[in-house]
């Protein structure tokens, strides 16, 4: 390639009377020829680049002009409706080979360089490593202050952050919930619940409710057990006072079926109903998964215990505050009896001098002897 284009070259060259060397600089998709002199006789005029840019546009047309074999290492293959660029400044002539697609497809130079600049640059190990020591010491040193307050202030912003984030996390698992369908509930007699009731006692199948909650595997055993069974009991263990009337409503939805009794011990008893006909999908869409609600439980805990140490730290840095408030106040008090007493005890030392310089003054004037005696 640099041998053909040198003679075409060569041959533009001869007929300008401009001085080149016989070597071409290939970078990329760019050509730069450099003048053997610095002359100002050899400065390159307009004609002369017109004629080298026609050239290198049929050059660029067909590869086969010259018997080129490594044009594909120009990045202009085959190039359709190609474009040249030539610039002078100087002694140096520079062009380069642009397609018109190149631009839409691969968003050009000036967008690659534009996607650079905005890039982020990306950090070191170390100084990924010195950036968290450097954290870590700060939160040491507030951690091992003499100041109460700041240690107190440190936890504090500590324990926020960490429920603002447990917040966001809980987002996730909030399943927006379908659009309730229309069905009548089956109206019972005092004496149908009594025997439902009694019925559903004698019974032992039942579904567990743990720390998971209600999620779509119990609903999913309801209906296996309403299969040969018109009763079942649901025991909610891990439960919270009052709760136990939320968890009923939840399943009365999802699985619409009927409460006959909630018991003391937190059990409630099922009735499938008269017209019971199971689901094709037993496990409603908008329940969670197992592993999902233990995950929402675990997030549910932290919240509730970060939320409580919140409330206990606020209760501290007030104590500390009034304690504060106490001490200045005592030390105020102090300082003001302080300077009362030292005032009546100059008082009196004042008041003990006069008197002990006027019976010193009495008692010298009582011995003097007059001299004529």
């Amino acid at each position: 390639m640099c041998a053909a284009a040198v003679r075409g070259v060569g041959g533009i060259l001869s007929r300008t009377n401009a001085s080149f060397l016989s070597a071409a600089a290939q970078r990329n998709d760019h050509l730069i020829w450099y003048t053997g002199c610095g002359r100002s006789s050899d400065s390159l005029n307009p004609s002369f680049c017109t004629r080298l840019g026609c050239f290198v546009s049929s050059l660029a047309r067909d590869e086969h002009a010259f018997g080129i074999k490594s044009w594909s290492a120009m990045r202009v293959r085959r190039m359709s409706g190609s474009s040249v660029e030539l610039r002078t400044g100087g002694d140096v002539v520079r062009f380069s080979f642009e397609s018109a697609t190149s631009d839409k497809s691969k968003g050009g130079l000036s967008s690659k360089m534009d996607r650079r600049v905005g890039k982020k640059k990306k950090m070191s190990k170390k100084a990924k490593v010195n950036e968290l020591r450097f954290y870590r010491l700060k939160a040491k040193k507030k951690m091992r202050s003499p100041n109460p307050e700041i240690r107190i202030r440190y936890k504090l912003e500590k324990a926020k952050r960490k429920e603002l984030w447990l917040v966001e996390k809980l987002k996730k698992y909030e399943v927006p919930k379908a659009p309730a369908e229309k069905y009548d509930p089956d109206f019972l007699t005092e004496e149908e619940r009594f025997y439902l009731k009694r019925t559903g006692e004698k019974k032992k199948n039942y579904v567990p409710v743990g720390r998971r909650g209600v999620f779509g595997g119990v609903v999913l055993n309801m209906h296996l057990h309403w299969k040969k069974h018109e009763t079942v009991k649901v025991v909610c263990k891990c439960c919270k006072p009052g709760q136990v009337h939320e968890i009923a409503e939840e399943l009365v939805r999802l699985s619409k079926g009927t409460v006959i009794d909630i018991k003391p011990d937190d059990t409630i008893i099922f009735y499938r109903g008269k017209n019971y006909v199971r689901p094709d999908v037993m496990s409603p869409p908008d329940t969670l998964s197992k592993a999902k609600a233990l995950e929402k439980y675990r997030y549910q805990q932290s919240l509730e215990h970060t939320s409580w140490f919140i409330e206990k730290l606020e209760r501290e840095l007030e104590e500390y505050h009034q304690h504060l408030a106490r001490f200045r106040h005592e030390k105020d008090h102090s300082s003001k009896e302080a300077g009362v007493d030292m005032q009546d005890r100059h008082d009196i030392l004042l008041s003990g001098s006069k008197d002990i310089m006027h019976d010193l003054g009495a008692s010298d004037g009582a011995d003097v002897v007059p001299r004529g005696s």
